[in-house]
Protein backbone atom coordinates (compact mmCIF):
# COMPACT_ATOMS: atom_id res chain seq x y z
CA UNK A 1 0.00 0.00 0.00
CA UNK A 2 1.49 2.95 -0.98
CA UNK A 3 -0.10 6.50 0.58
CA UNK A 4 1.04 8.89 2.75
CA UNK A 5 -1.12 7.20 5.52
CA UNK A 6 1.23 4.51 7.33
CA UNK A 7 0.72 0.86 6.47
CA UNK A 8 -0.59 -0.22 9.73
CA UNK A 9 -2.97 2.94 9.68
CA UNK A 10 -4.06 1.92 6.55
CA UNK A 11 -4.78 -1.51 7.17
CA UNK A 12 -7.04 -0.87 10.34
CA UNK A 13 -9.32 1.65 8.28
CA UNK A 14 -10.03 -0.99 5.52
CA UNK A 15 -10.67 -3.28 8.41
CA UNK A 16 -13.38 -0.57 9.71
CA UNK A 17 -15.00 -0.44 6.36
CA UNK A 18 -15.49 -3.88 5.94
CA UNK A 19 -16.05 -4.35 9.17
CA UNK A 20 -19.20 -1.53 8.90
CA UNK A 21 -20.20 -3.15 5.52
CA UNK A 22 -21.06 -6.16 7.10
CA UNK A 23 -23.16 -4.94 10.02
CA UNK A 24 -24.78 -2.53 7.92
CA UNK A 25 -25.47 -5.32 5.77
CA UNK A 26 -24.55 -2.92 2.86
CA UNK A 27 -22.20 -3.52 -0.03
CA UNK A 28 -19.39 -1.33 -0.82
CA UNK A 29 -16.96 -0.72 -3.63
CA UNK A 30 -13.80 -2.97 -3.70
CA UNK A 31 -10.51 -1.79 -1.67
CA UNK A 32 -8.53 -1.79 -4.52
CA UNK A 33 -10.66 0.85 -6.33
CA UNK A 34 -8.96 3.49 -3.67
CA UNK A 35 -6.04 1.23 -3.27
CA UNK A 36 -4.62 0.16 -6.60
CA UNK A 37 -1.34 -1.13 -4.25
CA UNK A 38 -2.77 -3.69 -2.50
CA UNK A 39 -1.55 -7.01 -2.79
CA UNK A 40 -2.10 -10.17 -0.91
CA UNK A 41 -0.20 -9.48 2.04
CA UNK A 42 -2.03 -6.16 2.67
CA UNK A 43 -5.10 -8.44 2.54
CA UNK A 44 -3.85 -11.05 5.07
CA UNK A 45 -2.70 -7.62 7.47
CA UNK A 46 -6.93 -6.76 6.85
CA UNK A 47 -7.93 -9.70 7.62
CA UNK A 48 -6.35 -10.20 10.77
CA UNK A 49 -7.37 -7.46 12.62
CA UNK A 50 -10.97 -8.03 11.47
CA UNK A 51 -10.64 -11.49 13.80
CA UNK A 52 -11.27 -9.73 16.84
CA UNK A 53 -14.51 -8.74 15.64
CA UNK A 54 -15.64 -12.14 15.93
CA UNK A 55 -16.13 -14.94 18.69
CA UNK A 56 -13.36 -17.45 19.24
CA UNK A 57 -11.91 -19.27 16.14
CA UNK A 58 -13.45 -22.74 15.29
CA UNK A 59 -11.38 -23.41 11.81
CA UNK A 60 -10.35 -22.14 8.49
CA UNK A 61 -11.37 -22.03 5.62
CA UNK A 62 -9.77 -22.78 1.92
CA UNK A 63 -10.92 -20.12 -1.35
CA UNK A 64 -9.97 -20.63 -5.09
CA UNK A 65 -8.65 -24.30 -4.75
CA UNK A 66 -9.34 -25.13 -8.45
CA UNK A 67 -6.61 -24.68 -10.88
CA UNK A 68 -8.98 -23.82 -13.71
CA UNK A 69 -10.20 -21.07 -11.83
CA UNK A 70 -6.24 -19.69 -10.54
CA UNK A 71 -5.36 -19.69 -13.97
CA UNK A 72 -8.34 -17.29 -14.66
CA UNK A 73 -7.66 -14.90 -12.30
CA UNK A 74 -3.76 -14.92 -12.12
CA UNK A 75 -2.91 -16.33 -9.27
CA UNK A 76 -1.17 -19.98 -8.70
CA UNK A 77 -2.56 -20.98 -5.11
CA UNK A 78 -5.84 -20.80 -2.95
CA UNK A 79 -6.12 -18.13 -0.71
CA UNK A 80 -7.59 -18.54 3.02
CA UNK A 81 -10.22 -17.29 5.49
CA UNK A 82 -10.74 -17.89 8.99
CA UNK A 83 -14.19 -18.98 10.85
CA UNK A 84 -15.42 -18.11 13.97
CA UNK A 85 -18.37 -19.49 16.41
CA UNK A 86 -20.05 -16.31 14.70
CA UNK A 87 -20.09 -17.85 11.51
CA UNK A 88 -21.10 -21.19 12.41
CA UNK A 89 -25.03 -22.71 12.01
CA UNK A 90 -26.09 -25.50 13.25
CA UNK A 91 -27.91 -28.60 11.61
CA UNK A 92 -31.25 -27.89 10.96
CA UNK A 93 -30.93 -24.28 11.84
CA UNK A 94 -32.26 -21.98 8.84
CA UNK A 95 -30.25 -19.25 6.98
CA UNK A 96 -31.48 -15.62 7.30
CA UNK A 97 -31.08 -14.08 3.93
CA UNK A 98 -31.72 -10.51 5.25
CA UNK A 99 -28.67 -10.99 8.16
CA UNK A 100 -26.38 -11.09 4.59
CA UNK A 101 -25.94 -8.62 1.79
CA UNK A 102 -25.50 -10.94 -1.07
CA UNK A 103 -25.64 -15.07 -0.16
CA UNK A 104 -24.27 -17.75 -2.17
CA UNK A 105 -23.97 -20.97 -1.59
CA UNK A 106 -21.54 -23.92 -2.35
CA UNK A 107 -20.53 -27.72 -1.31
CA UNK A 108 -17.80 -28.28 0.90
CA UNK A 109 -16.04 -31.93 1.98
CA UNK A 110 -15.25 -30.59 5.68
CA UNK A 111 -12.32 -32.12 8.17
CA UNK A 112 -12.38 -32.17 11.59
CA UNK A 113 -8.75 -32.52 12.93
CA UNK A 114 -8.30 -35.33 15.13
CA UNK A 115 -4.63 -33.72 16.49
CA UNK A 116 -2.86 -30.80 15.67
CA UNK A 117 -1.01 -30.19 12.67
CA UNK A 118 1.65 -27.26 11.91
CA UNK A 119 4.68 -26.69 10.13
CA UNK A 120 6.29 -25.60 6.47
CA UNK A 121 6.31 -29.38 4.88
CA UNK A 122 3.14 -30.18 5.57
CA UNK A 123 1.62 -32.53 3.03
CA UNK A 124 -1.50 -34.08 1.99
CA UNK A 125 -0.49 -37.61 3.66
CA UNK A 126 -0.22 -35.79 6.83
CA UNK A 127 -3.25 -34.19 6.62
CA UNK A 128 -5.24 -37.38 6.01
CA UNK A 129 -3.64 -38.53 9.16
CA UNK A 130 -4.18 -35.74 11.45
CA UNK A 131 -7.85 -35.77 10.77
CA UNK A 132 -10.54 -37.31 12.71
CA UNK A 133 -13.49 -37.44 10.07
CA UNK A 134 -14.81 -35.68 7.12
CA UNK A 135 -17.90 -34.55 6.78
CA UNK A 136 -20.53 -32.55 3.88
CA UNK A 137 -20.64 -29.39 4.34
CA UNK A 138 -22.43 -26.07 2.96
CA UNK A 139 -20.71 -23.02 2.81
CA UNK A 140 -22.48 -19.47 2.25
CA UNK A 141 -20.49 -16.79 0.79
CA UNK A 142 -21.43 -12.90 1.12
CA UNK A 143 -19.17 -10.82 -0.38
CA UNK A 144 -19.02 -7.05 1.11
CA UNK A 145 -18.02 -5.91 -2.34
CA UNK A 146 -20.72 -4.49 -4.74
CA UNK A 147 -21.60 -7.31 -7.31
CA UNK A 148 -18.81 -9.66 -6.06
CA UNK A 149 -16.56 -7.68 -8.06
CA UNK A 150 -12.74 -7.94 -6.05
CA UNK A 151 -9.28 -8.31 -6.78
CA UNK A 152 -7.82 -11.21 -5.14
CA UNK A 153 -6.34 -8.87 -2.49
CA UNK A 154 -9.54 -7.70 -1.65
CA UNK A 155 -11.40 -10.75 -1.56
CA UNK A 156 -8.68 -11.82 1.49
CA UNK A 157 -8.96 -9.09 3.25
CA UNK A 158 -12.75 -9.91 2.95
CA UNK A 159 -11.97 -13.46 5.07
CA UNK A 160 -12.79 -15.15 1.61
CA UNK A 161 -16.27 -14.17 1.41
CA UNK A 162 -16.87 -15.63 4.22
CA UNK A 163 -20.83 -15.46 5.87
CA UNK A 164 -22.02 -19.02 7.57
CA UNK A 165 -21.24 -22.63 7.20
CA UNK A 166 -23.13 -25.79 8.37
CA UNK A 167 -21.64 -29.50 9.00
CA UNK A 168 -23.68 -32.42 8.74
CA UNK A 169 -22.37 -35.54 10.71
CA UNK A 170 -18.84 -36.93 10.76
CA UNK A 171 -17.95 -39.99 9.27
CA UNK A 172 -14.75 -41.95 9.57
CA UNK A 173 -12.47 -41.44 6.62
CA UNK A 174 -10.86 -44.77 6.28
CA UNK A 175 -12.00 -46.57 2.99
CA UNK A 176 -13.28 -43.38 1.09
CA UNK A 177 -11.24 -41.61 -1.81
CA UNK A 178 -11.98 -37.98 -1.03
CA UNK A 179 -10.77 -37.58 -5.32
CA UNK A 180 -13.51 -39.59 -6.30
CA UNK A 181 -16.43 -38.76 -4.14
CA UNK A 182 -19.31 -37.65 -6.05
CA UNK A 183 -20.81 -34.26 -5.19
CA UNK A 184 -24.40 -32.84 -5.91
CA UNK A 185 -25.61 -29.64 -5.67
CA UNK A 186 -29.60 -29.51 -4.78
CA UNK A 187 -31.67 -25.69 -5.01
CA UNK A 188 -35.50 -26.41 -4.21
CA UNK A 189 -35.35 -30.00 -5.59
CA UNK A 190 -32.92 -29.27 -8.63
CA UNK A 191 -29.43 -30.03 -9.13
CA UNK A 192 -27.77 -27.30 -10.25
CA UNK A 193 -24.49 -28.46 -9.80
CA UNK A 194 -22.03 -31.58 -9.94
CA UNK A 195 -18.54 -32.34 -8.89
CA UNK A 196 -15.98 -34.83 -7.75
CA UNK A 197 -13.70 -34.51 -5.06
CA UNK A 198 -10.77 -33.43 -6.71
CA UNK A 199 -12.17 -30.10 -7.65
CA UNK A 200 -10.37 -29.01 -4.68
CA UNK A 201 -6.36 -29.06 -5.79
CA UNK A 202 -6.89 -32.45 -7.31
CA UNK A 203 -7.31 -33.54 -3.38
CA UNK A 204 -9.05 -32.03 -0.92
CA UNK A 205 -5.95 -32.65 1.45
CA UNK A 206 -3.59 -31.62 -0.60
CA UNK A 207 -5.73 -28.41 0.01
CA UNK A 208 -5.67 -28.74 3.67
CA UNK A 209 -1.86 -29.02 3.08
CA UNK A 210 -1.69 -25.71 1.57
CA UNK A 211 -3.47 -24.22 4.58
CA UNK A 212 -1.19 -26.19 6.89
CA UNK A 213 1.83 -24.75 5.72
CA UNK A 214 0.56 -20.85 4.81
CA UNK A 215 -0.20 -20.24 8.47
CA UNK A 216 2.57 -22.22 9.11
CA UNK A 217 4.70 -18.89 7.67
CA UNK A 218 2.68 -16.61 9.86
CA UNK A 219 3.13 -18.92 12.85
CA UNK A 220 0.06 -20.90 13.17
CA UNK A 221 -1.35 -24.20 12.84
CA UNK A 222 -4.46 -26.18 12.89
CA UNK A 223 -5.75 -27.64 15.95
CA UNK A 224 -7.08 -30.24 17.24
CA UNK A 225 -10.93 -29.86 17.15
CA UNK A 226 -10.98 -27.42 14.20
CA UNK A 227 -13.18 -27.21 10.98
CA UNK A 228 -11.76 -26.73 7.72
CA UNK A 229 -13.69 -26.37 4.67
CA UNK A 230 -11.26 -27.82 1.83
CA UNK A 231 -12.88 -25.48 -0.79
CA UNK A 232 -15.77 -24.96 -2.87
CA UNK A 233 -16.41 -27.60 -5.46
CA UNK A 234 -18.41 -26.29 -7.84
CA UNK A 235 -19.35 -23.11 -8.63
CA UNK A 236 -21.52 -21.02 -6.20
CA UNK A 237 -25.28 -20.51 -6.05
CA UNK A 238 -27.40 -17.47 -5.58
CA UNK A 239 -29.84 -18.07 -2.55
CA UNK A 240 -32.84 -16.17 -1.68
CA UNK A 241 -35.45 -16.23 0.98
CA UNK A 242 -37.78 -19.66 0.96
CA UNK A 243 -35.38 -21.50 -0.94
CA UNK A 244 -33.90 -24.79 0.26
CA UNK A 245 -30.19 -26.16 -0.28
CA UNK A 246 -29.15 -29.64 -0.20
CA UNK A 247 -25.41 -31.11 -0.77
CA UNK A 248 -25.08 -34.85 -0.74
CA UNK A 249 -21.19 -36.75 -1.52
CA UNK A 250 -21.00 -40.35 -2.11
CA UNK A 251 -20.33 -42.55 1.37
CA UNK A 252 -20.40 -39.32 3.36
CA UNK A 253 -24.36 -38.19 3.14
CA UNK A 254 -26.33 -35.07 3.18
CA UNK A 255 -26.54 -31.62 4.25
CA UNK A 256 -29.89 -29.88 3.85
CA UNK A 257 -30.23 -25.51 4.49
CA UNK A 258 -33.43 -23.74 3.99
CA UNK A 259 -33.33 -20.08 3.87
CA UNK A 260 -36.00 -17.64 5.39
Amino acid sequence: MTTAMGHDQIAAQLAGQLTQARAGRRAVPSLTDEHPGLDLADGYAVQHLQRQEFGPLVGWKLGVTSRAKQHQVGVHEPIRGFLACDHALDLGEPLVVAEHIQPRTEPEIVFVMGRDLAGPAVTAVDVLAATEAVAVGIEVLDSRFQDYRFTMADVVADNASAGRFVVGAPVPLAGIDLRLVGVVLERNGAVVATASGAASLGHPAAAVAWLARSLAAVGEGLSRGQVILSGGLTAAVPVVCGDTVVVTIDRMGSVELACV
